[in-house]
């Protein structure tokens, strides 16, 4: 078939006019569908897409969507209440007030404090993780599934060295989450957090991972015994406990509200301790950290140089590095093993350490009553000390 220029200039005019209604006309017979070896010669047949006439539910998705549509149903709401008792004003304790009220307050000697937060469903069966400080003080909570269902839980323990707690629900066929790794974050890469942050269910934030291995000292928590992950995807209150994910929709670690202060910085519990806590808590009810009974800090020149000038110790401290011991608990493990205060940590077990958050991992992996060789510098003198770390005592 031959064309004329002018039939030509108006079949590519219909074309450009008609844009995406000429790839839609296609079917109408306003252009035929043809074979590519009969088309036009010079004129590029337009490229017809037929999976876009079937509108797919997903033609929106990316990988956040889809990593929320699979584990958003596992995120719970949990509504914690705690009754607290009240203190009484001095005012109120008057004598005046007892003659004309008695024994019977007109204040209430308790109140009543309600908290919310989230939580990740880890067995089809009802068990499920939070942050500690969420139901804290709670024996039963209130947990509120993502399609509307709300159940009593039953808080089975909490561990506040962690920051990690336990709860049952009796349910069944529930939906649970896909436990990823955080041994092998890199900053940069994408996180995901969903939680119930200020009570707005449901809600999803991303960004990336800022840092890992921060310390409890460096995130403000000297009291927890965590490596966190740092990420800028938001972390409000209400969001504590629930799972920060990464791009493949796995758990990777436990989101942390942990400092009311921080702008634009979130903090996790990696996946890997919140599980070990997690385990022992439904096994057991309970978890034992092992507990040596040393304050310590990173000895470092300018550190040394000061010690030795302020003269704390009863020898000078020779040793160049190494973790110090500022002091030792009386009763303590470390104090029946003989370790002592101006000692210098150089190893445990032949790992060498140089900061006291090392020191404080090596022994939380050991267990209690388990022997760790510590080798230390006194007085320029070098000695291995066994120890056998006790449990952590409760407050």
């Amino acid at each position: 078939m031959s064309l004329s220029i002018k039939q030509l200039m108006v079949y590519l005019c219909l074309l450009t006019i008609g844009g995406g209604a000429g790839l839609l006309g296609s079917r109408s017979g306003l252009f035929p569908q043809r074979d590519r070896s009969s088309a036009v010669p010079g004129v590029m047949e337009p490229l017809i897409s037929h999976q876009a006439d079937t509108p797919s539910r997903n033609a929106n998705s990316n990988f956040i969507a889809e990593a929320v549509e699979h584990v958003g149903p596992a995120v719970v709401r949990i509504d914690a209440t705690r009754r607290v008792s009240a203190q009484l004003p001095d005012a109120l304790r008057s004598p005046l007030l007892r003659r004309f009220f008695g024994d019977e307050s007109p204040v209430p000697r308790e109140r009543v404090e309600r908290g919310t937060g989230s939580g990740l469903i880890l067995s089809n069966t009802g068990e499920i993780i939070t942050n500690a400080h969420v139901v804290d003080g709670a024996d039963f909570v209130d947990v509120t599934l993502k399609d509307g269902r709300t159940f009593e839980g039953r808080v089975i323990g909490t561990d506040p060295v962690t920051d990690i707690a336990a709860i049952k629900i009796n349910a069944q066929e529930l939906p649970t989450v896909r436990l990823g790794s955080s041994n092998n974050l890199a900053p940069g890469q994408w996180a995901i957090a969903i939680g119930n942050p200020l009570g707005l269910d449901n809600t999803v934030t991303a960004g990336i991972i800022s840092a890992i291995g921060r310390s409890s000292s460096q995130v403000g928590v000297p009291d927890k015994r965590v490596r966190f992950i740092q990420t800028d995807a938001a972390i409000n209150p209400g969001n504590s406990g629930g799972p920060l994910l990464n791009d493949r929709g796995e758990v990777i670690g436990i989101n942390t509200a942990i400092r009311a202060d921080a702008q634009g910085l979130g903090f996790a519990i990696p996946i890997e301790t919140a599980q070990r806590i997690v385990s022992q808590l439904f096994s057991k009810g309970q978890v034992e950290h092992p507990f040596l009974g040393i304050q310590m800090i990173e000895l470092t020149p300018s550190m040394r140089r000061q010690v030795n000038q302020e003269g704390d110790f009863n020898f000078p401290i020779v040793a160049e590095r190494g973790v110090l011991i500022v002091s030792v608990l009386d009763n303590s493990p470390a104090a029946r093993s003989g370790l002592n205060p101006g000692d210098v940590i150089q190893s445990i077990d032949g790992t060498p350490v140089k900061e006291a958050i090392e020191v404080q991992e090596i022994v939380e992996a050991s267990s209690v009553g388990s022997l760790l060789n510590v080798e230390v510098d006194r007085n320029g003198q070098r000695m291995s000390i066994p120890v056998r770390p006790g449990p952590l005592p409760r407050n």
